[in-house]
């Protein structure tokens, strides 16, 4: 290797250092670059003359700090983290944010400046992102819009915004601006919502990205609240899996199958199942409603004993009518 490719090599490891933790002492760096103090001087000077903003921190140790630029400066990856970031452009157009155009261009562009090994690994990691059914529109986010929220939850402060909600259209008179605590920007389903305390109604709520139009200046700072469930994942997942925000479905009731666990299991993501025997399982399931519960266990074509509760059961009883009203009728209709 010649005297450039070595000091090239080394530039960059220096900056991945650089980049892993806040501050390193000058000696640190040395031992690590197996370099002398004086050519990691030399090598910060570089990198300075490239454009990276690499500051001398003052103390006994003496040090450097990566600090944050007026402007780009030029980038360098090693081959694992430019392998990683075509992938993460790859996926970004799936992210229902409004960045796949973007994405697209800065691949190419992150593609064309790959040496060939790179490229070769890169074209035989093309991604197809194939989403699972579903009744819902994939509703597409304003970038800037997710960047004004993301900087108010960092920034601790009260966000003001518009919120296009169907519950609320119609009214008859103009809505006033929302006023939250935001805390966290989530995505959940293919849709980016913002978990954040609304002061208005003193109470958390999720709120859909899409239906937010910010109203700038932000308010206040303001110190941030305990999230129930103690994360921000049990707490959205209680939110849209149980109405009543404890992570459970607000129907739920237990049935044993004339079916074998594993041919119940592959068919079930939120339930619980239970083996019995060879040709029989216990179900533990979840839904919005008790009929819904009582179909979502009649799509398994075997024999059904409800365990309860008493309302599951009442609902597989009213099924039960309306299917045999139904088979009436279309018996009525073929004579």
């Amino acid at each position: 290797m010649g005297a450039m490719q070595k000091t090239s090599a080394r530039l960059l490891a220096l900056l991945s250092l650089l980049q892993a933790r806040r501050d390193w002492p000058g000696a640190l760096l040395a031992e690590r670059l197996r370099v002398s103090p004086r050519t990691v001087r030399r090598d910060v000077d570089r990198l300075r003359e490239l454009g990276y903003p690499v500051l001398a921190v003052k103390g006994p140790d003496g040090g450097y700090r990566l600090d944050a630029g007026s402007e780009l400066p030029p980038l360098l990856f090693d081959d694992d983290q430019a392998v990683a970031l075509a992938v993460a452009l790859q996926m970004a157009a799936t992210a229902g944010a409004g960045l796949g155009e973007a994405a697209a261009r800065a691949l190419t562009t992150v593609r064309q400046v790959m040496p060939s090994r790179l490229r070769h690994r890169i074209d035989g990691l093309r991604l197809t992102a194939v989403e699972p059914p579903s009744a819902r529109p994939r509703p597409q986010v304003d970038s800037a819009v997710l960047t004004a929220l993301g900087a108010a939850v960092h920034a601790r402060e009260v966000l003001r915004f518009d919120y296009a909600s169907p519950a609320e259209a119609g009214g008859g008179g103009p809505v006033p601006p929302r006023r939250a605590e935001p805390h966290h920007l989530v995505a959940w389903g293919g849709r980016w919502y913002l978990v954040a305390w609304d002061l208005d109604r003193a109470d958390w709520r999720t709120f859909r990205a899409d239906r937010i139009t910010p109203r700038p200046p932000a308010g206040p700072r303001f110190t941030p609240r305990d999230l129930p469930g103690g994360s921000v994942a049990a707490f959205v997942t209680g939110r849209f899996l149980g109405s009543d925000g404890s992570g459970d479905w607000p129907c739920r009731g237990e049935v044993i199958l004339g079916l074998p666990a594993a041919a119940v299991s592959r068919h079930v993501r939120d339930g619980v199942v239970e083996e019995l025997g060879p040709d029989r399982c216990r179900l533990v399931l979840g839904s919005w409603s008790w009929i819904g519960l009582a179909a979502a266990v009649g799509r398994f074509d075997a024999a059904v004993e409800v365990v309860g509760p008493a309302e599951l059961k009442d609902a597989f009883a009213r099924l039960a009518r309306r299917y045999a009203d139904a088979a009436g009728q279309a018996a009525i209709t073929d004579k």
